[in-house]
């Protein structure tokens, strides 16, 4: 069993940043790939940010040059900077990690970009 632990959501205006973090925590488990996807109300969950067993990076189309994911290894945590925010950035955002047997997700952290 793996748990996901969020933080560093809240309430910023528009232009500002916040960083948002997920540490990962179990017993035997590996990381395939772990990243950040997003819901904002009556949308469907997406993809924003993620990262590859090897390292690689996937980013949407709606983040490239605003948000960088980043992650330690050794904690087993992954980060999320967001620059440059938007009020249609607003959404909870969520941590999933693939084991390479089933997907896990975090209970979620409210991102609210609004003046």
């Amino acid at each position: 069993q793996v748990q996901l632990v969020e933080s560093g959501g809240g309430l910023v205006q528009p232009g500002g940043s916040l960083r948002l973090s997920c540490a990962a925590s179990g017993s035997s488990f590996s990381i395939n790939a772990m990243g950040w996807y997003r819901q904002a109300p009556g949308k469907q969950r997406e993809l924003v940010a993620t990262f590859t067993r090897t390292g690689s990076t996937n980013y949407a189309d709606f983040v490239k040059g605003r948000f960088t994911i980043s992650r330690d290894n050794a904690k087993n945590t992954v980060y999320l900077q967001m620059n440059s925010l938007k009020p249609e950035d607003t959404a909870v955002y969520y941590c999933g990690l693939w084991s390479g047997v089933r997907f896990y997700w975090g209970q979620g952290t409210q991102v609210t970009v609004s003046s």
